[in-house]
């Protein structure tokens, strides 16, 4: 008498990642380790010895700060997405964790009535996240 719960579903219907969340997942990890904050401090350090080569001091700051606001516009993409999925994994554990508890709760119900209720809210509560989105 296995019951298919909606976790498991959920987890068998997942067909894995797409293009840009594989490359999210690599970006993620190359961007927080040093070598990536040692290249960011290579980039500011070149900036500020290139001052020379400039025409002007405005043209050279216009420089670091367009650089700086698209790699910051980049990396919040970045850092979202992986946030998002990171979120999304938790939630299916807990959901799964939850399903897990109802099953053993019903099957003490029988001696304690009371916890039929209880198993009752708990099931409702799993995948509510889901029905509260978006």
């Amino acid at each position: 008498m296995e019951q298919r719960t909606d976790a498991a579903e959920s987890r068998e219907k997942s067909d894995g990642l797409d293009p840009f969340e594989r490359f999210v997942e690599i970006s993620t990890k190359l961007i927080s380790r040093a070598p990536f904050f040692a290249v960011c401090v290579a980039v500011v350090v070149i900036w500020a010895f290139s001052y020379p080569l400039w025409t002007s001091t405005t043209k050279w700051e216009l420089a670091i700060h367009t650089f700086g606001a698209v790699l910051s516009l980049l990396l919040l993409v970045l850092l979202e997405n992986a946030g998002r999925r990171n979120t999304e994994a938790m939630q299916e554990k807990l959901n799964v964790l939850a399903e897990a508890l109802a099953a053993l709760m019903e099957s003490r119900a029988a001696d304690d009535p009371g916890l039929d209720e209880a198993v009752t809210n708990l099931r409702e509560a799993v995948g509510l996240e889901e029905r509260h989105s978006l």
